[in-house]
Protein backbone atom coordinates (compact mmCIF):
# COMPACT_ATOMS: atom_id res chain seq x y z
CA UNK A 1 0.00 0.00 0.00
CA UNK A 2 1.54 3.42 -0.80
CA UNK A 3 1.60 6.41 0.45
CA UNK A 4 -1.58 8.33 -0.59
CA UNK A 5 -3.73 4.61 -0.04
CA UNK A 6 -2.36 4.90 3.83
CA UNK A 7 -3.91 8.45 4.14
CA UNK A 8 -6.91 7.54 2.34
CA UNK A 9 -7.95 4.07 4.48
CA UNK A 10 -6.73 6.17 7.33
CA UNK A 11 -9.31 9.05 6.72
CA UNK A 12 -11.97 6.36 5.91
CA UNK A 13 -11.49 4.72 9.35
CA UNK A 14 -11.40 8.11 11.12
CA UNK A 15 -14.88 8.68 9.73
CA UNK A 16 -16.10 5.68 10.74
CA UNK A 17 -14.50 7.05 14.68
CA UNK A 18 -13.98 10.50 14.38
CA UNK A 19 -13.21 11.00 17.99
CA UNK A 20 -10.38 8.28 18.54
CA UNK A 21 -7.84 10.43 19.18
CA UNK A 22 -5.23 7.62 18.50
CA UNK A 23 -6.39 7.40 15.02
CA UNK A 24 -6.37 11.01 14.12
CA UNK A 25 -2.99 10.94 15.70
CA UNK A 26 -1.22 8.47 13.17
CA UNK A 27 -3.27 10.40 10.53
CA UNK A 28 -1.69 13.68 11.12
CA UNK A 29 1.58 11.81 11.76
CA UNK A 30 1.57 10.24 8.28
CA UNK A 31 0.16 13.53 6.49
CA UNK A 32 3.69 14.98 7.85
CA UNK A 33 5.45 12.57 6.77
CA UNK A 34 4.19 12.69 3.34
CA UNK A 35 4.57 16.62 3.27
CA UNK A 36 1.13 17.19 3.33
CA UNK A 37 1.74 19.60 6.03
CA UNK A 38 -1.63 22.11 5.37
CA UNK A 39 -3.63 18.70 5.95
CA UNK A 40 -2.01 17.65 9.04
CA UNK A 41 -2.15 20.89 10.74
CA UNK A 42 -6.36 20.48 9.63
CA UNK A 43 -6.27 17.35 12.15
CA UNK A 44 -4.37 18.50 14.65
CA UNK A 45 -6.28 21.41 15.71
CA UNK A 46 -9.36 19.47 15.19
CA UNK A 47 -7.34 16.98 18.29
CA UNK A 48 -6.68 19.87 20.37
CA UNK A 49 -10.50 20.35 20.25
CA UNK A 50 -11.10 17.44 21.51
CA UNK A 51 -8.27 17.71 24.20
CA UNK A 52 -6.96 20.87 24.70
CA UNK A 53 -3.42 21.72 25.56
CA UNK A 54 -2.28 17.85 25.10
CA UNK A 55 1.08 17.66 24.58
CA UNK A 56 1.90 15.19 21.76
CA UNK A 57 -0.97 16.96 19.42
CA UNK A 58 1.29 20.21 20.32
CA UNK A 59 4.39 18.79 19.52
CA UNK A 60 3.05 18.01 15.99
CA UNK A 61 1.17 21.10 15.21
CA UNK A 62 4.60 23.05 15.93
CA UNK A 63 5.76 20.81 13.73
CA UNK A 64 3.37 21.03 11.07
CA UNK A 65 3.76 25.13 11.44
CA UNK A 66 7.80 24.55 10.64
CA UNK A 67 7.59 22.94 8.09
CA UNK A 68 4.87 25.37 6.31
CA UNK A 69 7.82 28.40 7.18
CA UNK A 70 5.24 29.57 9.77
CA UNK A 71 7.92 29.94 12.73
CA UNK A 72 5.83 32.39 14.45
CA UNK A 73 3.34 30.52 15.03
CA UNK A 74 5.46 27.47 15.87
CA UNK A 75 7.33 29.33 18.83
CA UNK A 76 3.80 30.59 20.06
CA UNK A 77 2.73 26.61 20.81
CA UNK A 78 6.24 26.11 21.90
CA UNK A 79 6.31 28.88 24.21
CA UNK A 80 3.24 27.67 25.31
CA UNK A 81 4.04 23.92 25.79
CA UNK A 82 7.82 25.31 27.81
CA UNK A 83 5.50 27.17 30.18
CA UNK A 84 3.93 23.89 30.65
CA UNK A 85 7.23 22.41 31.84
CA UNK A 86 7.41 20.27 28.54
CA UNK A 87 11.44 19.55 27.77
CA UNK A 88 10.82 18.43 24.70
CA UNK A 89 9.29 22.17 23.78
CA UNK A 90 12.48 22.99 25.01
CA UNK A 91 14.69 21.44 22.38
CA UNK A 92 12.15 22.03 19.25
CA UNK A 93 12.08 25.86 20.07
CA UNK A 94 15.89 25.73 20.17
CA UNK A 95 15.78 24.53 16.40
CA UNK A 96 13.67 27.91 15.71
CA UNK A 97 15.63 30.34 17.98
CA UNK A 98 18.59 29.36 15.86
CA UNK A 99 17.18 28.99 12.24
CA UNK A 100 15.81 32.90 13.59
CA UNK A 101 19.83 33.64 14.49
CA UNK A 102 19.13 34.27 18.49
CA UNK A 103 22.23 32.00 19.32
CA UNK A 104 22.33 32.38 22.85
CA UNK A 105 18.55 31.71 23.48
CA UNK A 106 18.55 28.48 21.61
CA UNK A 107 21.20 27.96 23.82
CA UNK A 108 19.42 28.24 26.80
CA UNK A 109 16.75 26.49 26.48
CA UNK A 110 18.58 23.42 24.90
CA UNK A 111 20.78 23.40 27.84
CA UNK A 112 17.57 23.41 30.21
CA UNK A 113 15.94 20.87 27.95
CA UNK A 114 19.50 18.88 28.62
CA UNK A 115 19.97 19.39 31.98
CA UNK A 116 16.09 18.57 32.85
CA UNK A 117 15.98 14.97 30.62
CA UNK A 118 19.31 13.78 29.31
CA UNK A 119 17.56 11.49 26.71
CA UNK A 120 16.47 14.53 24.89
CA UNK A 121 19.70 14.83 23.32
CA UNK A 122 20.33 15.48 19.84
CA UNK A 123 23.76 15.12 18.36
CA UNK A 124 23.17 17.83 15.30
CA UNK A 125 21.60 19.97 17.33
CA UNK A 126 24.20 19.94 20.03
CA UNK A 127 27.00 20.24 17.10
CA UNK A 128 25.70 23.42 15.61
CA UNK A 129 25.00 24.95 18.74
CA UNK A 130 28.18 24.30 20.25
CA UNK A 131 26.37 22.69 23.49
CA UNK A 132 29.36 20.56 25.36
CA UNK A 133 32.31 21.71 23.94
CA UNK A 134 35.03 22.07 26.08
CA UNK A 135 37.10 25.26 25.49
CA UNK A 136 40.61 24.68 25.39
CA UNK A 137 42.56 25.48 28.84
CA UNK A 138 39.52 25.48 31.29
CA UNK A 139 36.33 23.91 31.29
CA UNK A 140 33.67 26.50 30.51
CA UNK A 141 31.13 25.43 27.92
CA UNK A 142 31.62 27.55 24.81
CA UNK A 143 27.76 27.19 23.92
CA UNK A 144 28.23 28.33 20.35
CA UNK A 145 29.51 31.84 20.73
CA UNK A 146 33.05 32.15 22.36
CA UNK A 147 35.36 30.61 18.99
CA UNK A 148 36.52 32.74 16.76
CA UNK A 149 36.19 32.03 13.25
CA UNK A 150 39.16 33.73 12.17
CA UNK A 151 41.13 32.13 14.27
CA UNK A 152 43.04 28.66 13.98
CA UNK A 153 39.58 26.97 12.12
CA UNK A 154 39.80 24.84 9.11
CA UNK A 155 38.89 26.83 6.03
CA UNK A 156 35.51 27.62 5.55
CA UNK A 157 34.00 25.57 2.76
CA UNK A 158 30.01 25.90 2.18
CA UNK A 159 29.64 24.00 -0.58
CA UNK A 160 27.06 26.04 -2.41
CA UNK A 161 26.77 25.63 -6.59
CA UNK A 162 25.16 27.95 -8.60
CA UNK A 163 22.74 26.25 -10.93
CA UNK A 164 21.38 27.20 -14.30
CA UNK A 165 17.46 28.10 -13.81
CA UNK A 166 15.34 26.28 -16.48
CA UNK A 167 12.53 28.67 -15.30
CA UNK A 168 11.44 32.01 -17.04
CA UNK A 169 8.33 34.51 -16.77
CA UNK A 170 6.20 32.93 -18.76
CA UNK A 171 6.42 30.27 -15.83
CA UNK A 172 5.36 32.86 -13.32
CA UNK A 173 1.37 33.29 -13.56
CA UNK A 174 0.59 37.20 -12.79
CA UNK A 175 2.59 39.65 -10.99
CA UNK A 176 3.36 41.74 -14.64
CA UNK A 177 4.66 45.16 -12.76
CA UNK A 178 6.83 43.27 -10.28
CA UNK A 179 8.21 41.40 -13.37
CA UNK A 180 8.57 44.86 -15.79
CA UNK A 181 10.45 46.34 -12.79
CA UNK A 182 13.16 43.26 -12.29
CA UNK A 183 13.73 43.64 -15.93
CA UNK A 184 14.02 47.84 -15.85
CA UNK A 185 16.56 46.74 -12.74
CA UNK A 186 18.34 43.98 -13.84
CA UNK A 187 17.66 42.12 -17.14
CA UNK A 188 17.81 45.20 -19.06
CA UNK A 189 21.14 46.61 -18.18
CA UNK A 190 22.41 43.03 -19.23
CA UNK A 191 20.71 42.92 -22.27
CA UNK A 192 21.29 46.19 -23.48
CA UNK A 193 24.98 47.16 -21.55
CA UNK A 194 25.79 49.92 -23.96
CA UNK A 195 22.73 51.29 -23.72
CA UNK A 196 23.17 51.78 -19.94
CA UNK A 197 26.11 52.60 -19.45
CA UNK A 198 26.01 55.55 -21.72
CA UNK A 199 24.14 56.80 -18.65
CA UNK A 200 26.60 55.72 -16.42
CA UNK A 201 24.05 52.68 -15.08
CA UNK A 202 25.85 49.19 -14.75
CA UNK A 203 24.27 46.05 -14.79
CA UNK A 204 23.75 44.80 -10.84
CA UNK A 205 22.14 45.80 -7.59
CA UNK A 206 19.16 44.64 -5.38
CA UNK A 207 15.57 44.58 -5.50
CA UNK A 208 13.65 43.63 -2.00
CA UNK A 209 10.76 41.51 -2.04
CA UNK A 210 8.18 41.69 0.69
CA UNK A 211 4.17 40.06 1.10
CA UNK A 212 2.75 37.53 2.65
CA UNK A 213 3.82 33.89 2.14
CA UNK A 214 3.88 31.40 -0.55
CA UNK A 215 3.08 34.48 -2.68
CA UNK A 216 5.83 33.61 -5.34
CA UNK A 217 8.82 35.41 -3.94
CA UNK A 218 11.43 32.49 -4.91
CA UNK A 219 10.31 31.21 -7.86
CA UNK A 220 10.04 35.00 -9.50
CA UNK A 221 13.61 35.12 -8.60
CA UNK A 222 14.61 31.65 -10.17
CA UNK A 223 12.54 32.99 -13.38
CA UNK A 224 14.67 36.22 -12.95
CA UNK A 225 17.55 34.28 -13.48
CA UNK A 226 16.72 32.05 -16.31
CA UNK A 227 15.29 35.39 -18.16
CA UNK A 228 19.25 36.54 -18.24
CA UNK A 229 20.39 32.78 -18.27
CA UNK A 230 22.49 33.46 -15.71
CA UNK A 231 23.48 31.15 -12.71
CA UNK A 232 20.99 30.87 -9.39
CA UNK A 233 22.27 30.57 -6.01
CA UNK A 234 19.69 30.79 -3.23
CA UNK A 235 20.61 31.42 -0.01
CA UNK A 236 18.69 30.71 3.18
CA UNK A 237 19.87 32.06 6.66
CA UNK A 238 21.33 28.45 7.94
CA UNK A 239 23.97 29.10 5.16
CA UNK A 240 25.01 31.49 6.73
CA UNK A 241 23.96 32.04 10.48
CA UNK A 242 26.71 30.54 12.86
CA UNK A 243 27.26 30.40 16.49
CA UNK A 244 30.94 31.02 16.36
CA UNK A 245 31.86 34.48 16.32
CA UNK A 246 32.98 36.03 13.25
CA UNK A 247 31.83 32.87 11.20
CA UNK A 248 29.12 34.83 9.87
CA UNK A 249 30.51 37.05 8.66
CA UNK A 250 32.79 34.59 7.15
CA UNK A 251 29.94 32.66 5.87
CA UNK A 252 28.24 35.91 4.37
CA UNK A 253 31.80 37.09 2.30
CA UNK A 254 32.09 33.76 0.70
CA UNK A 255 28.29 33.35 -0.32
CA UNK A 256 29.44 36.74 -2.24
CA UNK A 257 32.66 35.71 -3.30
CA UNK A 258 30.73 32.21 -5.03
CA UNK A 259 28.57 34.73 -6.68
CA UNK A 260 31.24 37.05 -7.97
CA UNK A 261 33.43 33.67 -9.38
CA UNK A 262 30.28 32.84 -11.29
CA UNK A 263 28.70 35.73 -12.86
CA UNK A 264 26.45 36.80 -14.14
CA UNK A 265 24.90 35.39 -10.95
CA UNK A 266 21.19 35.88 -9.22
CA UNK A 267 22.01 35.77 -5.36
CA UNK A 268 18.99 35.02 -3.67
CA UNK A 269 18.19 35.75 -0.09
CA UNK A 270 15.00 34.30 1.32
CA UNK A 271 13.97 35.39 4.63
CA UNK A 272 16.61 37.94 4.82
CA UNK A 273 15.23 40.42 7.97
CA UNK A 274 16.62 37.06 10.03
CA UNK A 275 20.32 38.72 8.36
CA UNK A 276 19.27 42.31 7.97
CA UNK A 277 16.89 42.62 11.16
CA UNK A 278 17.09 46.60 12.46
CA UNK A 279 20.30 47.09 14.48
CA UNK A 280 18.79 48.91 17.01
CA UNK A 281 17.07 46.15 18.22
CA UNK A 282 20.16 43.60 18.82
CA UNK A 283 20.93 43.13 22.22
CA UNK A 284 24.60 41.61 20.97
CA UNK A 285 27.13 42.98 19.03
CA UNK A 286 27.63 39.54 16.83
CA UNK A 287 24.55 40.20 15.05
CA UNK A 288 25.32 44.01 14.27
CA UNK A 289 28.85 42.85 13.17
CA UNK A 290 26.90 40.34 10.20
CA UNK A 291 24.55 43.36 9.58
CA UNK A 292 27.43 45.63 8.54
CA UNK A 293 29.43 42.41 6.85
CA UNK A 294 26.24 42.02 4.77
CA UNK A 295 25.97 45.70 4.14
CA UNK A 296 30.16 45.82 3.00
CA UNK A 297 29.21 43.18 0.72
CA UNK A 298 26.13 44.64 -1.34
CA UNK A 299 28.40 48.02 -1.35
CA UNK A 300 31.12 46.05 -3.13
CA UNK A 301 33.48 48.02 -1.24
CA UNK A 302 36.48 45.40 -1.55
CA UNK A 303 34.63 43.63 -4.38
CA UNK A 304 33.32 44.45 -7.85
CA UNK A 305 29.65 43.62 -7.55
CA UNK A 306 29.42 44.26 -11.14
CA UNK A 307 27.11 41.42 -12.89
CA UNK A 308 26.13 39.80 -9.18
CA UNK A 309 22.11 40.42 -9.63
CA UNK A 310 21.09 40.68 -5.76
CA UNK A 311 17.21 39.92 -4.62
CA UNK A 312 15.88 39.20 -1.47
CA UNK A 313 12.27 38.06 -0.03
CA UNK A 314 11.03 38.68 3.28
CA UNK A 315 7.77 38.39 4.91
CA UNK A 316 8.51 41.35 7.31
CA UNK A 317 10.01 44.08 6.24
CA UNK A 318 9.47 46.25 9.20
CA UNK A 319 12.01 44.60 10.50
CA UNK A 320 14.65 45.54 8.21
CA UNK A 321 17.64 47.91 9.01
CA UNK A 322 16.87 51.28 6.90
CA UNK A 323 20.54 51.02 5.40
CA UNK A 324 19.42 48.29 3.66
CA UNK A 325 17.46 50.42 0.88
CA UNK A 326 19.78 53.11 0.70
CA UNK A 327 20.83 53.60 -3.08
CA UNK A 328 22.71 50.54 -4.10
CA UNK A 329 21.84 48.25 -1.78
CA UNK A 330 18.45 47.17 -1.71
CA UNK A 331 16.85 50.54 -3.18
CA UNK A 332 13.76 48.86 -4.90
CA UNK A 333 11.38 47.68 -2.18
CA UNK A 334 8.52 45.73 -4.02
CA UNK A 335 5.34 44.34 -2.53
CA UNK A 336 4.52 41.05 -4.19
CA UNK A 337 0.42 40.80 -3.30
CA UNK A 338 -1.23 37.36 -3.77
CA UNK A 339 -2.38 37.11 -7.26
CA UNK A 340 -5.43 38.87 -8.76
CA UNK A 341 -8.14 36.87 -9.81
CA UNK A 342 -6.43 36.72 -13.60
CA UNK A 343 -3.07 35.41 -12.37
CA UNK A 344 -4.56 32.86 -9.92
CA UNK A 345 -6.55 31.43 -12.88
CA UNK A 346 -3.07 31.31 -14.93
CA UNK A 347 -1.48 29.79 -11.52
CA UNK A 348 -4.37 26.79 -11.92
CA UNK A 349 -3.67 26.69 -15.34
CA UNK A 350 -0.18 25.96 -14.89
CA UNK A 351 -0.61 23.92 -11.84
CA UNK A 352 -3.04 21.69 -13.75
CA UNK A 353 -0.79 21.40 -16.88
CA UNK A 354 -0.42 17.53 -18.28
CA UNK A 355 -3.04 16.28 -15.62
CA UNK A 356 -6.28 14.73 -16.82
CA UNK A 357 -8.83 17.50 -17.21
CA UNK A 358 -11.74 18.43 -18.39
CA UNK A 359 -12.77 21.93 -20.42
CA UNK A 360 -12.54 23.89 -16.87
CA UNK A 361 -13.59 27.14 -16.43
CA UNK A 362 -10.43 28.97 -14.47
CA UNK A 363 -12.27 32.41 -14.28
CA UNK A 364 -15.17 30.59 -12.39
CA UNK A 365 -12.20 28.98 -9.42
CA UNK A 366 -10.17 32.19 -9.50
CA UNK A 367 -13.23 33.87 -8.16
CA UNK A 368 -13.95 32.09 -5.47
CA UNK A 369 -10.18 31.88 -4.24
CA UNK A 370 -9.90 35.30 -3.34
CA UNK A 371 -6.56 36.32 -1.09
CA UNK A 372 -5.58 32.98 -1.78
CA UNK A 373 -1.82 32.86 -2.32
CA UNK A 374 -0.33 30.54 -5.23
CA UNK A 375 1.00 28.27 -2.27
CA UNK A 376 -2.70 28.14 -1.29
CA UNK A 377 -3.96 27.23 -4.86
CA UNK A 378 -1.61 24.79 -5.62
CA UNK A 379 -3.12 22.94 -2.01
CA UNK A 380 -6.55 23.72 -3.41
CA UNK A 381 -5.57 21.75 -6.57
CA UNK A 382 -3.36 19.04 -4.42
CA UNK A 383 -6.83 18.16 -2.76
CA UNK A 384 -9.09 18.51 -5.91
CA UNK A 385 -5.89 15.55 -7.30
CA UNK A 386 -6.96 13.64 -3.84
CA UNK A 387 -10.53 13.44 -4.23
CA UNK A 388 -9.99 12.04 -8.27
CA UNK A 389 -7.71 9.67 -6.87
CA UNK A 390 -10.69 7.62 -5.14
CA UNK A 391 -13.09 8.03 -8.41
CA UNK A 392 -9.70 6.76 -10.93
CA UNK A 393 -9.09 3.71 -8.66
CA UNK A 394 -12.59 2.64 -8.72
CA UNK A 395 -13.00 3.49 -12.50
CA UNK A 396 -9.41 1.43 -13.11
CA UNK A 397 -8.40 4.79 -15.38
CA UNK A 398 -7.81 8.05 -14.82
CA UNK A 399 -10.60 10.05 -14.38
CA UNK A 400 -10.41 14.60 -15.36
CA UNK A 401 -10.36 16.99 -13.38
CA UNK A 402 -13.56 19.24 -13.19
CA UNK A 403 -14.31 22.85 -12.44
CA UNK A 404 -16.44 21.71 -9.59
CA UNK A 405 -13.88 19.44 -8.36
CA UNK A 406 -11.22 22.74 -7.57
CA UNK A 407 -14.89 24.52 -6.76
CA UNK A 408 -15.40 22.23 -3.59
CA UNK A 409 -11.68 21.97 -2.85
CA UNK A 410 -11.38 25.59 -2.91
CA UNK A 411 -14.35 25.69 -0.22
CA UNK A 412 -12.75 23.37 2.39
CA UNK A 413 -9.03 25.85 2.06
CA UNK A 414 -8.98 29.03 3.80
CA UNK A 415 -6.42 31.62 2.42
CA UNK A 416 -3.13 31.75 4.43
CA UNK A 417 -2.64 35.34 3.38
CA UNK A 418 -5.20 36.86 6.17
CA UNK A 419 -3.18 36.64 9.21
CA UNK A 420 -0.10 38.48 7.56
CA UNK A 421 -2.36 41.25 6.31
CA UNK A 422 -4.03 41.74 9.51
CA UNK A 423 -0.02 42.56 10.66
CA UNK A 424 0.71 44.29 7.99
CA UNK A 425 -2.42 46.90 8.15
CA UNK A 426 -0.73 47.98 11.59
CA UNK A 427 2.25 49.58 9.93
CA UNK A 428 1.05 50.86 7.42
CA UNK A 429 -1.28 53.01 9.37
CA UNK A 430 1.23 53.57 12.06
CA UNK A 431 4.69 52.83 10.53
CA UNK A 432 4.36 54.31 6.78
CA UNK A 433 5.86 58.13 7.95
CA UNK A 434 8.54 57.50 4.65
CA UNK A 435 5.74 55.79 2.13
CA UNK A 436 7.55 52.74 1.82
CA UNK A 437 4.12 50.97 2.07
CA UNK A 438 2.45 52.80 0.06
CA UNK A 439 2.03 49.91 -2.20
CA UNK A 440 0.29 47.86 0.19
CA UNK A 441 -1.78 50.67 1.15
CA UNK A 442 -3.01 51.22 -2.16
CA UNK A 443 -3.71 47.39 -2.23
CA UNK A 444 -5.44 47.32 0.90
CA UNK A 445 -7.23 50.64 -0.09
CA UNK A 446 -6.27 52.46 2.96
Amino acid sequence: MDAEDTIRSLREALQQSPDNLSLRKLLSETLLAHGHYADAESELKEALKQKPNDEGFMLLLARSYRSQNKHSAAAIVLEQLVANGSDRARVDLARILLAEGDVEEAVRQYKKALMADETLRDEELSERLGVDLVAENNSELSDGRVRNAYGDDEENSLGLVPVRSDVKFVNVGGLDSLKKEIAKKIILPMQQPELYKAYGKKGGGGILMYGPPGCGKTFLARATAGEVDAKFLCIGIHEVLDMWVGKSERNLHEVFEIARRHKPCVLFFDEVDALGASRGDMKHSSGRQTINQFLAELDGAVSNNEDVLVLAATNAPWHMDSAFRRPGRFDRVIFVPPPDREARAEVLRLQLAGKPQEEIDFAAVAKKTDKFSGADLQAVVDRAIEAKLDEAIAAGKPTPIRTKDLVAAAKTHRATTSEWFATAKNYVLYANEAGLYDDLKGYLNL
